[in-house]
């Protein structure tokens, strides 16, 4: 069994980071969490534009992604800051539920400067608190990995998205949780994936997100093309949304999708999980990390850059031009695999070795050059 070294938290989830979250209830508090941000080392704000006179399903999926950020066991401890205090009070009480500690903050009644000192001084005290954990080794099993792609082509489907498919099936069968999504990109394949659904239940609630979908494109009267696939992949030899799902559903590996999960739903079971997610890069990456993965393998065909607050993101490419002209941003470089150097076993275990490294502290590139995109998905207009 593979193991790694990671902090343990209140409710024995294993994170392989030791960040101080820094939570915008609102486009209101973006300000005020970054001026906290720029007072006290070690912390990170997540700035966001929505949060106000959002109503239903829409309002919910923001707290549940805002809370499921402090969750997340790469998260030590959290500070809320709202512009109503009752709002910023709930999702501080959704993180305490972890047992990791949090503080939430209202502006109203007391205006920025107040707000700021008494937040820097409460996470000030936070990262001191963190910088005390040590890490330890857990094993596999512990990990709970996201995969994404972005700005892919005919690399990514043919060696990339192959490569996380070995290192998905590795994980599963070492007892880890690992999810995918990009419900979108699905397209075309979406009987492939409900045949591998384990249930006739999780079938059909796969194929209710998949159509929900595609009525809301029809309901439009869109024309995807330029979107998906986008005018990169295009660019790269994708030339419908059908070729580039095949290559795109590479990334699940072999296995049966053990749940089907709405968006930012932590998942319940070990093994293969689907996830509800849009196929932009911040957005699936702000979701998966909202549900509590600690490790995103993220691969790119064209060159794409994302990254994110909380989850450390280990880039991947089999474009030799992108390792190339990119290579601030890429993190394996497996082209080799195209030109016949190694194999596919060989490029998964080179893939799986730098993820161990990630989740024990080794910085991605993202981490370096400071991509921490932040990107909450929108369901509807707001009131």
């Amino acid at each position: 069994m593979s193991t790694f070294r990671g902090y343990e938290r209140e409710n024995g989830r294993i994170g392989t980071r030791n960040h101080v979250l820094i939570i915008p209830l609102d486009d209101l508090s973006n300000s005020a969490s970054v001026a906290v941000e720029n007072n006290v080392f070690g912390t990170r704000a997540i700035p966001h534009p929505y949060g106000r006179l959002q109503f239903g399903r829409d309002l919910d999926l923001t707290f549940k992604t805002l809370s499921g950020m402090g969750r997340n066991p790469n998260v030590a401890g959290a500070v809320v800051i709202g512009i109503e205090d009752q709002w910023a009070q709930k999702i501080a009480d959704s993180i305490a539920e972890t047992g990791k500690r949090v503080e939430a903050l209202s502006i109203e009644g007391n205006g920025d400067y107040r707000t700021i000192e008494k937040a820097s001084r409460l996470a000030k005290g936070m990262v001191e608190e963190a910088s005390d954990k040590r890490r330890k080794d857990f094993d596999v099993s512990n990990l709970v990995v996201s995969t994404k792609c972005g700005e892919s082509d005919t690399t990514s489907g043919l060696a990339s998205n192959p490569t996380v498919g070995v290192v998905f099936d590795r994980l599963v069968d070492e007892g880890a949780t690992v999810i995918f999504g990009e419900t979108s990109e699905l397209t075309g394949a979406e009987s492939y994936v409900a045949k591998k659904c384990a249930t006739p239940e999780l079938r059909k609630k796969f194929q209710r997100m998949f159509d929900e979908y595609q009525n809301d494109i029809v309901k439009e009267g869109a024309d995807l093309l330029g979107s998906q696939p986008t005018k990169g992949n295009i660019k790269g030899g994708l030339s419908t949304i059908e070729e580039k799902a095949y290559g795109n559903i590479q990334k699940a590996g072999t296995k049966t999708i053990i749940d089907v999960l709405d968006y930012a739903e932590e998942p319940k079971k070990k093994g293969l999980n689907y996830m509800n997610t849009s196929s932009a890069a911040a957005e699936a990456v702000t979701l998966f990390s909202a549900a509590g993965a600690v490790v995103h393998l993220f691969t790119t065909g064209q060159g794409n850059i994302v990254g994110n607050p909380i989850e450390p993101v280990v880039k991947t490419t089999a474009n030799p031009n992108t390792a190339k002209t990119m290579s601030e941003h890429i993190d394996l470089d497996i082209s080799g695999l195209l030109r016949f150097e190694f194999d596919l076993k060989e490029a998964g275990n080179r893939l799986y070795d730098r993820m161990l490294r990630t989740a024990s502290g080794t910085l991605t590139a993202n981490e370096i050059l400071k991509h921490h995109e932040f990107a909450l998905t929108k369901l509807y207009i707001s009131a």
